[in-house]
């Protein structure tokens, strides 16, 4: 658990935040979320939730809501860009597709193409001029 985390757990449980609405926010356990407040007797002491603000997802920034729009989960673009790139396994890919290459005859996957007919440039190369792949 880092700093900033720390902080943000701090901040929502004092302000009427529950166990599962700031574990959800920083994709932590429950669990982690209530031992590390009952360690640190951090305790709920606002029971009315407040739903003009959160907090940023990356840096822990708490940053306004605005009525009638989509809820935010960033403070900025260079937030939402740093925390992608540290959590490319939350990636949400639909479009992966399964081949077998024409010409060495190896099973490749590739992301977005569904048309794609070698695993690599090479094996393209050799097909279509004749030559050896040379790997």
């Amino acid at each position: 658990m880092t700093l900033i985390q720390k902080k943000i757990i701090a901040d929502m449980r004092s302000n009427g935040a529950s166990y599962a609405e700031i574990a959800t926010m920083l994709d932590l356990s429950r669990n982690t979320v209530k031992s590390y407040c009952q360690r640190n007797a951090i305790v709920q002491t606002a029971i009315t939730k407040s739903d003009n603000y959160t907090y940023c997802k990356q840096c822990g920034v708490k940053f306004e809501i605005i009525k009638g729009r989509k809820l935010k989960i960033f403070c900025s673009d260079k937030c939402r860009t740093a925390w992608w790139v540290a959590h490319p396994e939350k990636l949400n890919r639909k479009a992966t597709y399964n081949f077998i290459c024409e010409h060495c005859s190896a099973a490749f996957t590739a992301y977005g193409n569904q048309t794609r007919k070698f695993c690599n440039h090479a094996c393209y190369i050799a097909s279509r001029f004749g030559a050896k792949v040379v790997f």
